[in-house]
């Protein structure tokens, strides 16, 4: 199936484009209005130096006026090859489109809205036959039923012409091409853009990512440089100010050479408030009952870092090299990987 864009915003044509696997760009003069475009024929020019192909509106009252505007456009520089007039369905239309196609031409018969009209644009050689799906759903049609026949008629009757599914207002509108069998789609960039969303694929892809960092990167890629520590000698107090200042939650208490003996953090400071009272924060780091700390090298890959937060159960993990206590990770800080 044909994927077009339809649009007439320069910008939003030339991000859709780079996609580098869109069929080609429809527009009208409804879409140029709304931009405030004045210059058509310049537009034009211009989106023919964008777009694969480009499907633009030739009007006329007779069917020598719609030849006479195609032409006409055609001589602005445009390559007949990758240029689709686009003419509203009626017997005048209808005589344009085969003097057109006589003449090489590529010809979109659209505003089509009963398969009376599909098959009178097919007998007359249409390159496109295009039912503008959300326009007639809003009258209460049954269009997909319309499409349906259309694509049945152009297989059954071996037609050259392809069912283009127009003004499409939502992704659904996608399924419902796809599962008739439609030859072309031409959607709005906002809708194509949704065509990939998908909450499961969003949620694998980030855990994908979760996990080759978790493989591929070392803990010194996430350590700040931002190391509180104190000595044995020092009062909780002290502590309390480094870790304030630093914006950790825990300070890394170290011997006289740099190497982790310990770690006090802020729950510790509420479980011993609790126990003994405010007075406490004038006790020496020396006289807690101070565990072994949970230290990690900074060359160690992050997924031994997650290992180690599992099986330690603890919320911090103090940052070594060669033995000294350089920095501090956090358990959230694996969780923001997750976020990134």
């Amino acid at each position: 199936m044909e994927l077009y864009l339809d649009s007439a915003d320069v910008n939003e044509i030339k991000e859709a484009f780079e996609l580098g696997f869109l069929n080609g760009l429809t527009t009208t003069p409804t879409f140029m209005h709304r931009h405030g475009i004045t210059d058509i024929d310049g537009t034009i020019v211009e989106l023919s130096k964008i777009v694969p192909v480009l499907q633009i509106e030739a009007l006329g009252a007779t069917a020598e006026e719609i030849v006479a505007e195609a032409v006409r456009q055609a001589e602005l520089g445009l390559d007949k090859t990758k240029t689709v007039f686009k003419i509203p369905v009626s017997l005048e239309g209808l005589k344009a489109c085969k003097k057109l196609r006589d003449q090489g031409f590529l010809v979109n018969v659209h505003l089509v809205y009963t398969v009376q009209q599909a098959y009178m644009a097919m007998a007359a050689g249409a390159t496109y036959v295009c039912p503008l799906v959300g326009r007639s759903q809003d009258q209460g049609l049954d269009t997909i039923s319309l499409l349906e026949q259309c694509v049945e008629i152009v297989n059954y009757y071996e037609y050259d012409t392809k069912i283009m599914f127009s003004s499409v207002r939502s992704i659904e509108h996608f399924r419902n091409a796809l599962d008739v069998g439609v030859h072309t789609i031409t959607a709005p960039w906002k809708i194509i853009k949704q065509l990939t969303a998908n909450n499961l694929t969003e949620i694998g892809t980030r855990e994908f990512f979760e996990h080759t960092r978790l493989m591929t990167q070392k803990v010194r890629d996430i350590v700040t440089n931002i190391n509180p520590t104190v000595v044995a000698n020092d009062s909780i107090h002290d502590a309390l100010v480094k870790m304030t200042v630093s914006g950790f939650g825990a300070a890394t208490i170290v011997d006289n050479v740099g190497a982790p003996i310990g770690i006090f953090t802020d729950g510790d400071l509420r479980r011993l408030i609790e126990k003994e009272g405010g007075d406490a924060v004038n006790k020496k780091v020396g006289d807690l009952n101070i565990n072994p700390p949970k230290s990690i090298e900074s060359s160690a890959l992050l997924i031994d870092a997650s290992n180690l937060f599992k099986d330690s159960q603890v919320d911090t993990l103090i940052v070594t090299e060669n033995n000294k206590a350089v920095g501090m990770i956090d358990i959230q800080d694996l969780m923001k990987l997750d976020e990134a």
